[in-house]
């Protein structure tokens, strides 16, 4: 198996998050300044194995595509595009950084570390990449357990 490489793309930064080759751990990676970010992502696919590329879908809480998505569309169409045979797929990232700021506060961390904005991205990606993982675990769960129709 190979990696599966999540993006929470902003407008001046972008948190990145990959998998483990087994795809059963979601660990961040790092947080890159958005206009290098397709370099960055180039770079690591030279040496690195991915699988895909899952990007936060940025939606209002009532469901509709927020201002961001005029952003990352065409970055997605340029991935798409330079790697043709790497599905990229987008994953719903709604609250993911309200998940993320929550989670530096449970884990201890000192007020001036929790200001920290690109650990917040980074936390974010590796929230939406292990949500991604448990949506289709469920997913393939599913599938398997459907009546065989022939």
């Amino acid at each position: 198996m190979s990696r599966i490489l999540a993006i929470d793309y902003g407008k001046k930064r972008t948190g990145i998050a990959v998998s483990d080759p087994t795809q059963i751990i979601a660990n961040g990676l790092t947080t890159v300044p958005t206009s290098t970010l397709f370099d960055f992502v180039k770079q690591y696919m030279e040496q690195e194995e991915v699988e895909r590329i899952v990007v936060g879908l940025p939606k209002k809480p009532n469901g509709e595509y927020s201002d961001s998505m005029a952003s990352i569309e065409p970055f997605v169409n340029r991935l798409r595009k330079h790697f043709p045979t790497v599905p990229v797929e987008y994953y719903d990232e709604r609250f993911t950084s309200v998940l993320a700021h929550q989670a530096i506060i449970d884990s201890g961390i000192g007020k001036k570390a929790r200001q920290n904005k690109a650990l917040v991205d980074q936390i974010s990606a590796t929230i939406i990449l292990r949500d991604y993982m448990e949506w289709r675990r469920m997913q393939a769960t599913f599938q398997q357990h459907l009546p065989d129709e022939s």
